[in-house]
């Protein structure tokens, strides 16, 4: 266990907060929604006047590879070491450090930061995504080992905080145990003028490459995230080719994965490829959000659904699958954007045509964005990690 490779800060104090996260480890976009939520609740906790510390799983100081990172975290690394090791490292760093609390984000570090419950600093772990899903892609062996693991570790915690309802009752099922300590708070989505800036795809940019003004060119519905089944972007490129009207419209898809070559195939089958852009990894899809005529999330499940609040926070109009868990939250049961079954092409093509047509309002899109500003779900985790603070 080291600090970071980074410019000296003063350590004469121990954190009020330890954040243990695996961002940075490998870039950081590998880790999903854990990077931004790191990001953004951790700015938002040093606006609180705490002080925050970074603790990761690698030597490599993740602002060097992740954007985002408040200036004022120090940062710790545990090592590339293993999980024995990382166990050993962390007890370590909290045996010297004495943050208050701790705060795991994502499965491996909340088996590691559950692994020292019952000392003097208060463990906190955070769940990202719905369990189950990811035990039924597992082999007997590994899906026993892990249920055992979440049952073992999962109730030494103080508390645990799931981004959604949905988690929640999925954590319940897996790990009945765990239910007195459970708090859902919706993840922070910080602001769009705090990401880098970057350029438009051509098909949202004035002045392109087809010589059109933007108000001339096509419109452009958009969807972001890994592309991998979890996703289901295939979902997607069915609805588009059956969307009424859709030869008037472009569909870019943000992000990398190992599904590309796939999804690339079945637009080439489906007939749309001159219509469908995989531009890759975008820094800023927010600036996509705003130009985009509707955003869409086609996922088979998801822990929150982080997309949906930027894109609803920029005012683009929104449609989501009804998947498990967090569209139906953030939508309010489907009032601010339609809820299609899962995996159910027809209906989503016709919920697209739909919200096209009449689409919800910028206004109410955006205040409901709001509800998730870094500010507010900061105060809510103070309330769990820091409980002696509150008055």
């Amino acid at each position: 266990m080291h600090p970071a490779q980074s410019p000296a800060q003063p350590r004469t104090q121990s954190p009020d907060i330890a954040i243990l996260s695996p961002i940075g480890r490998s870039g950081g976009r590998t880790h999903g929604g854990i990077t931004p939520y790191v990001t953004a609740l951790s700015a938002a906790l040093c606006d609180a006047g705490t002080r925050v510390e970074l603790v990761g799983f690698s030597p490599l100081d993740p602002r060097q590879s992740v954007a985002g990172i408040d200036p004022r975290l120090t940062v710790f690394n545990l090592g590339l070491a293993g999980r024995r090791r990382h166990r050993r490292a962390l007890a370590d760093y909290l045996a010297r450090r004495q943050p208050r609390a701790l705060l795991a984000a994502g499965h491996r570090a909340n088996l590691l930061a559950a692994a020292q419950a019952g000392g003097a600093t208060r463990i906190v772990l955070s769940v990202h995504n719905a369990l189950t899903p990811g035990l039924r892609g597992l082999d007997p062996l590994r899906r026993l080992l892990r249920r055992r693991a979440l049952r073992l570790r999962y109730p030494l915690a103080d508390a645990i905080v799931c981004v959604s309802h949905g988690v929640a009752a999925d954590l319940q099922r897996l790990v009945p145990a765990s239910a007195a300590r459970i708090a859902v708070i919706h993840n922070p989505i910080g602001s769009a003028d705090a990401e880098p800036a970057t350029s438009l795809h051509a098909w949202l940019a004035s002045g392109s490459a087809s010589g059109l003004a933007y108000e001339q060119q096509p419109p452009v519905v958009l969807a972001a995230g890994r592309l991998s089944r979890q996703k289901d972007f295939a979902t997607l490129l069915r609805a588009f080719a059956r969307m009424p009207g859709s030869h008037g419209y472009r569909l870019i898809i943000i992000g990398e994965g190992e599904e590309r070559d796939n999804l690339a195939r079945l637009a080439q089958r489906l007939g749309i490829d001159g219509r469908v852009a995989l531009p890759g990894f975008v820094p800023n899809p927010r600036a996509h959000m705003a130009a985009a005529r509707l955003f869409v999330l086609s996922s088979a499940w998801e822990g929150f659904g982080n997309v949906l609040v930027e894109a609803m926070g920029t005012g683009t109009p929104v449609v989501a699958t009804d998947c498990d868990s967090g569209p139906r939250e953030i939508l309010q049961d489907g009032a601010l954007g339609p809820l299609v079954p899962v995996g159910d092409h027809e209906a989503l093509a016709r919920a697209m045509a739909e919200t096209l047509a009449a689409p919800v309002a910028a206004a109410r899109l955006r205040e409901r964005a709001a509800d998730f500003a870094p500010r507010t779900v900061a105060a809510r985790y103070l309330s769990i990690l820091l409980p002696e603070r509150q008055p």
